[in-house]
């Protein structure tokens, strides 16, 4: 039997084998980096989700199905505009009844219906 294993594995497939190995650890390797820089890039515990990326393919898979959807740049820059719209909005006023944002020059809320002047 050791003699059949023997014909078969030539040096040729050893080097092959070996080749296939030495790749895929690279892989590991690169997929656990990658895990904890894209954590850190979206603002989560970046070395959390380093040591889930240790289990090979589960970690990384968990880690793409329950990644926050935006970058932290993404969201701090959302987080801006919208505070921007809010003040481009209050430049306006508010009524008084219900909080909608209206110009100086309405009369009524069109929200509420509310009698804003006279």
């Amino acid at each position: 039997m050791s003699e059949l294993l023997s014909q078969l594995i030539t040096p040729e497939i050893q080097a092959a084998f070996s080749v296939v190995v030495v790749l895929l650890a690279i892989l590991y390797i690169l997929s656990i980096v990658w895990v904890a820089r894209d954590a850190y890039m979206r603002g989560t515990y970046w070395y959390v989700w380093g040591i889930v990326a240790l289990v090979p393919l589960v970690g990384v898979v968990a880690y793409c199905l329950l990644r926050p959807p935006l970058l932290q740049i993404d969201r701090d820059e959302q987080e801006l505009e919208v505070a921007l719209k809010q003040r481009q909005l209050m430049h306006y006023g508010e009524c008084a009844n219900c909080g909608y944002p209206v110009e100086s020059d309405y009369v009524l809320c069109p929200n509420c219906h509310q009698r804003l002047k006279n």
